[in-house]
């Protein structure tokens, strides 16, 4: 699990990838989020939001990496547009029934994620996405 998690919204992927070492909230508007395992979160959402396979999200290395490592150090990733699509046109329903399927998820794995904090995080997600893809801008994650 990640430490840091912080979702944020950029005008392109060398834009985002400069915040690798010093973190988006100084640069970008960004959303913050700890104990979040957010690679497997996003595939998770866009198989939950529109269909998607885990195993072929997998394969076709979604999410995309931007700058860093998959070790111990800090990572920028790009949500995917499909998810971004997904996400800025999801119905508050929709997004709200996402988010108990995943908390059940976690339920499984015996992590635990609260439906109502599912639901938050969805949700500012849905928005914050939507107010980039109005600005030309795309979403991405830095996780340290």
């Amino acid at each position: 699990m990640s430490i840091i998690v912080e979702f944020f919204a950029a005008p392109d992927d060398a834009s985002a990838a400069r915040v690798l070492r010093t973190g988006p909230r100084r640069a970008f508007e960004s959303l913050s989020f700890g104990n979040v395992d957010p690679e497997g979160a996003v595939i998770e959402w866009e198989c939950l939001l529109s269909g998607g396979n885990f195993e072929e999200l997998v394969e076709a290395t979604e999410p995309r990496i931007i700058a860093g490592q998959n070790d111990d150090g800090c990572v920028v990733f790009a949500i995917s547009p499909r998810l971004s699509a997904t996400l800025a046109e999801a119905e508050r329903s929709e997004l709200e029934d996402s988010a108990v399927a995943w908390s059940v998820r976690h339920a499984e794995g015996r992590e635990v994620m609260d439906a109502e904090i599912a639901s938050v995080i969805l949700g500012d997600l849905a928005a914050l996405v939507a107010s980039a893809r109005g600005q030309g801008q795309g979403v991405y994650c830095w996780v340290a």
